[in-house]
């Protein structure tokens, strides 16, 4: 079909039609270049800033890592109170060297035409979230969404979109998950997700899933952190059975992807964690 531009430029170069003509299909298509996509941006994070980008990061792709931005919660906050819009704040924990290298995993493990670099998402940014239909949260045991942010990810999620969210541990970071949750789907249950569904057996059959431990393992040997002795698999569903909100508790799936290329990372852990992303990622696109 081609772009806006390229159909707005052939619609007036056909036999030079009416003025009112012109500007009733042109109303439309500037608008949809208006307020599509955000273009690609980056910011600086907690643990990378400047971090190189891929030599192909300006070719588009049909599946693109969207990263949820978030304000953090005033209940557990250990880093300086950055403002959350300019970045360094706990939305962009691994960011964005583990985007990219599950975005690289994605390309070589599947024929998803994906863009090698990922994108911040931001819910108070008009229509933007509803671009991005695999939304991804790290360390929402520290977010604080607002109640217009709540309601946008509402809409976002019963309009067909899919929310993962991982790298949180413990009772207290689980309370903090809640209040927020609570406000996107006070009505809707938090689930454990059974091994029969499908989003475990999508490309991968991962019947046998074990605790992922982030990067502190190599330095404790432990895979659990807090309280947070055992990995759950929990989620919430629509009304028709699909699986909108992936929650992966007590477990560091980000860090399994950040560590990926870490010789002192174990590589099963690095296994699974690409395969649960995968397996994910294919079941929002197709669900």
């Amino acid at each position: 079909m081609g772009t806006p531009k390229k159909l707005l430029a052939r619609l007036i170069s056909v036999k030079q039609p009416p003025v009112v003509l012109i500007l009733a299909i042109a109303a439309p298509l500037l608008l949809c270049m208006a307020f599509g996509q955000k273009p690609f941006r980056e910011y600086p994070g907690v643990e990378y800033e400047n971090f190189p980008r891929p030599s192909d990061w300006q070719v588009p792709g049909e599946w693109t890592f969207a990263r949820l931005m978030y304000p953090s919660s005033r209940r557990i906050y250990d880093r300086p109170r950055d403002n959350w819009l300019f970045g360094g704040s706990n939305w962009t924990i691994d960011y964005p060297r583990s985007d990219r290298h599950l975005s690289e995993a994605v390309r070589r493990l599947t024929r998803i035409q994906t863009r090698s670099i990922e994108q911040p998402v931001n819910l108070d940014d008009g229509d933007d979230v509803y671009n991005w239909p695999w939304l991804y949260g790290v360390e929402v045991g520290h977010w604080d969404l607002t109640d217009a942010q709540a309601a946008k990810m509402r809409d976002f999620l019963l309009r067909g979109g899919f929310f993962m969210c991982d790298d949180f541990h413990g009772t207290e970071e689980w309370e903090i998950f809640i209040e927020s949750m609570s406000r996107v789907f006070p009505d809707r249950p938090i689930v454990d997700i059974d091994n029969a569904d499908a989003i475990f057996h999508t490309i991968f059959d991962l019947d046998d899933r074990y605790q992922v431990p982030g990067e502190q393992f190599v330095y404790t040997h432990r895979v659990w952190e807090k309280d947070g002795f055992e990995a759950h698999w929990r989620g919430i569903y629509d009304d028709k059975g699909r699986l909108m909100v992936a929650i992966c508790h007590d477990m560091d799936l980000g860090d399994s992807w950040e560590h990926a290329d870490n010789p002192l990372y174990p590589e099963k852990y690095s296994a699974l964690g690409i395969r649960i992303g995968i397996n994910y990622i294919t079941y929002a696109m197709t669900h």
